[in-house]
């Protein structure tokens, strides 16, 4: 069953983010079997505060198993380092429906 992981982030250098973090992670999401349904700057907030003007990142993976091989990757928890000074960042999983 496909899973999702949705990111809403706050970058504080959006050079710095996506040359340190951004490009390097695409390529490991890529490794791992995720791909990118979506990722855009300048989130509109309709409700609540959390997404205005944030970034949005969704990628759509084979399974939960994924997302989590990904996430405990040595490789990734070098890259969450990178990221965690230029950026604050909410990140969810969503399995789809069964």
């Amino acid at each position: 069953m496909a899973a999702y992981m949705i990111v809403i982030c706050k970058v504080r250098d959006r050079a710095r983010f996506l040359a340190e973090y951004g490009a390097p992670t695409a390529k490991l999401i890529a490794e791992f079997g995720g791909e990118y349904v979506l990722r855009a700057p300048g989130g509109v907030s309709l409700e609540g505060g959390l997404g205005e003007g944030a970034s949005a990142v969704i990628s759509k993976w084979p399974n939960r198993a994924a997302i989590d091989a990904f996430w405990t990757s040595p490789a990734y928890e070098k890259l969450k380092a990178v990221r965690q000074p230029l950026a604050d960042a909410q990140v969810m999983v969503v399995e789809e429906p069964g």
